[in-house]
């Protein structure tokens, strides 16, 4: 069993280094990805406030096809290029939104988004899925989350 409690009004560097030595844990000794998946989406829930989804999407051949995650039902097929986790798995670069709604082609799986950060996870110079969390608060996300998530993109990237 794990356990893990992210700390109280930490300093957000330090609640992403938590974050990132807590994922590596939990993938450590799981090689099946799907499983790897939902315990992460898990444990971004657990650590990462202010959200109101958590997830994957995973690149089959060139679509994304959504994977493991927390919140509401969400779409299940997104094109590269289309939406925040389309531009981010077309691109390979981090997409931080603060205001969904201005976002040229948003796709709105939820209505009460309104900010959102989405970081590929590359395998071999590949993006083989993205880390999609959605927050109701415009603004939510800034450029310490963003490196936060993309350093466990990193950590995950063979484990997924």
């Amino acid at each position: 069993m794990y356990e893990f409690a992210p700390p109280d009004d930490a300093p957000k560097a330090e609640l992403y280094r938590d974050l990132v030595a807590a994922a590596r844990e939990l993938v450590a000794d799981e090689p099946d990805p799907v499983a790897n998946m939902a315990n992460l989406a898990a444990l971004v829930w657990m650590y990462v406030p202010r959200l109101n989804w958590a997830g994957f999407y995973r690149n089959v051949d060139g679509e994304l096809v959504l994977g493991p995650f927390i919140g509401k039902p969400a779409c299940i097929r997104i094109p590269f290029g289309r939406g925040v986790c389309g531009a981010a798995a077309q691109t390979g670069r981090t997409q931080l939104v603060a205001d969904v709604h201005a976002f040229p082609g948003h796709i709105a799986c939820d209505a009460a988004s309104r900010s959102e950060l989405v970081v590929p996870v590359q395998r071999a110079g590949r993006v083989i899925a993205v880390i999609d969390l959605d927050s109701p608060e415009t603004g939510r996300f800034d450029a310490e989350d963003a490196s936060g998530i993309e350093g466990l993109a990193r950590i995950v990237a063979d484990s997924i």
